[in-house]
């Protein structure tokens, strides 16, 4: 019995060479889904930056509709927002001018 044991191919052994496989492979794949992450963390703080550096400003000009002798018929005022900068605001996505580089964005072909 405890030769046809030592003579059987059918099984398998973890040898120490597969162990450090399999230690490479999950490492391996550590460091690669924490560059996913950073990565992620990165493109979303990208998002971030742009959702705050949209100014959320407007105003609404008001109607006066006048009847016969410039009477006034009906009107609304009008209203608006100053969005100013918050303390929680991303940073401004200025321009920066690149000298020797053309920029597309101005129509300008040089």
């Amino acid at each position: 019995m405890l030769n046809n044991l030592v003579n059987d191919e059918n099984g398998f052994i973890i040898s120490a060479e597969l162990m450090l496989v399999i230690t490479l492979m999950f490492c391996s794949a550590a460091v690669g889904w924490a560059a996913v992450r950073d990565a992620l963390v990165n493109e979303l703080n990208d998002v971030s930056h742009a959702i705050g550096a949209v100014s959320q400003s407007y105003s609404v000009t008001g109607l006066k509709k006048d009847r016969n002798c410039w009477r006034p018929h009906a009107q609304c005022s009008g209203f608006g927002f100053n969005d100013d900068a918050d303390e929680c605001d991303c940073r401004i996505i200025e321009y920066v001018d690149v000298c020797g580089k053309n920029d597309p964005s101005t129509g300008d072909r040089e």
